[in-house]
């Protein structure tokens, strides 16, 4: 949990939400904490305060309560009242409500009523159980009106009098009798409140193609508008899979790094301009801003068409003589050719020597390895022989073998091992017709089987 109200209880009492906020998204690092004000100077009168997932507000601290980050504070709402945790407090919310176009006039802000006491979080807590039943309920009755809506998330009001239902659609949608429904069998007002694709995400929060969670739920706060403009500018391909999120829209991520393309590309030749060399018209392909490399394909009649990157100062320079009427003669290799010698001058710079002795060397259990397996099957041809399981020579004596007649067992097994195999096929089977080496009769009939 990021906030540290509900570490401060006394007596076993929670001081802050109990963890019912689900952890403290988009914190904000107050770098002003600590610094203090010049004399005279009154404090910033304003705090903001985060409700469930991302949804926060400011509100006037006109009875100048001591509030820190992580409190839990009753406000006020439309009617009635609402709980929140403190997310942001001191000068830093003057400066937020100035990014976000709210001004610094703080007489029109709803007010902080008093810091919760355990009544007030025990009147949220009740009521925040009935979210996902509200939510279930919600999705039931637009699949029985055939509403085409997505129902995404509930949140209930601290004094459990209003419920807030969180949907997505693509048309005006007339949902009345949802909300006469629900609002006769929970007993409460019901507030239907549509959102987009991105803050849906945003509220709902998950897991990105990266692995971690999303950055709008996470720390972007301005979700701005994302074109396919921004992927041409980066050279990537157009294909939806790749480029889209979980919202279904663009990632956000394109817009990161667009303003760093924009301006690298400013200094690029243009890429609707032909190159016309001997080696025939070429056509821009990509762009390798990273390698400051520009592809181009290069088409001649009667010739297969090359693609060739080259530098952009050779691109200059071409542009350069195309308008003075001439054609050069471009070497289509000079990338592979630049690219092998920066590969090894990186090889060259990076050669450090064995400082452990081959003890890296994948191939230096190969030895042992076969020497074991030679061992094993020396073993094996022993113990089918009838010799001894072991090379240790055996001595002669009672009840042993003498080595003369190991050598004439050896010689009986070998002789009975050429038989089984003009016998037998690869597989085992008996062989169906002569043994190899046996001369064919003169009558061409095949012999019967043994």
């Amino acid at each position: 949990m990021g906030c540290e109200g509900c570490a401060k209880g006394a007596q076993g009492k929670t001081g802050g939400c109990g963890g019912a906020c689900g952890g403290d998204k988009r914190q904000v690092r107050d770098w002003l904490a600590g610094v203090p004000l010049p004399g005279g100077v009154p404090g910033f009168d304003a705090v903001e305060v985060r409700f469930k997932n991302t949804r926060r507000d400011f509100f006037r601290n006109a009875n100048a309560l001591p509030l820190a980050v992580g409190d839990a504070v009753t406000v006020e709402a439309s009617s009635g009242y609402d709980v929140g945790v403190v997310c942001l407090a001191g000068e830093l919310v003057r400066a937020q409500m100035k990014r976000k176009g709210a001004g610094t006039d703080t007489y029109e802000l709803r007010k902080v009523v008093r810091r919760s006491t355990q009544a007030d979080l025990d009147r949220w807590h009740a009521a925040r159980k009935h979210e996902d039943e509200v939510k279930a309920e919600a999705r039931r009755l637009c699949r029985e009106a055939k509403l085409d809506i997505k129902v995404s998330d509930t949140e209930f009001q601290g004094d459990g009098t209003r419920a807030t239902v969180y949907y997505t659609a693509e048309e005006r949608v007339d949902f009345r009798n949802v909300v006469r429904g629900l609002s006769d069998r929970f007993h409460v007002r019901i507030d239907m409140k549509q959102l987009g694709a991105r803050q849906e995400a945003a509220r709902l929060g998950g897991l990105g193609p990266s692995g971690r969670e999303l950055c709008s739920s996470t720390w972007l706060t301005d979700l701005r508008s994302v074109s396919t403009s921004a992927a041409r500018y980066q050279q990537l391909a157009l294909n939806p899979q790749k480029l889209t999120g979980l919202c279904g829209k663009l990632k956000c991520c394109l817009n990161f790094e667009l303003d760093m393309y924009v301006e690298a590309i400013k200094s690029y030749p243009s890429p609707n301009a032909k190159l016309k060399t001997k080696q025939g018209t070429g056509t821009h392909m990509k762009t390798d801003i990273f390698k400051e490399y520009m592809w181009y394909l290069f088409k001649k009649p009667g010739e297969p068409t090359a693609m060739a990157a080259l530098t952009v100062d050779t691109v200059r320079d071409i542009l350069a003589r195309n308008k003075q009427g001439i054609e050069p003669e471009v070497d289509l290799h000079m990338a592979e050719m630049q690219a092998a010698e920066r590969s090894e001058e990186a090889a060259g710079a990076n050669d450090y020597g064995n400082v452990i002795d081959g003890g890296d060397d994948l191939s230096r259990f190969d030895k042992k390895i076969k020497d074991g397996k030679r061992r094993n099957r020396d073993k094996k041809k022993k113990k089918m022989a009838g010799g001894p399981p072991h090379n240790k020579p055996q001595a002669d004596g009672p009840g042993k073998r003498p080595h003369a007649e190991a050598g004439h067992k050896d010689a009986g097994a070998k002789e009975h091992s050429a038989r089984h195999q003009r016998t037998r096929d690869g597989r085992g089977r008996r062989r169906k017709g002569p043994a190899p080496g046996t001369p064919a009769p003169a009558n061409g009939k095949k012999p019967d089987n043994p």
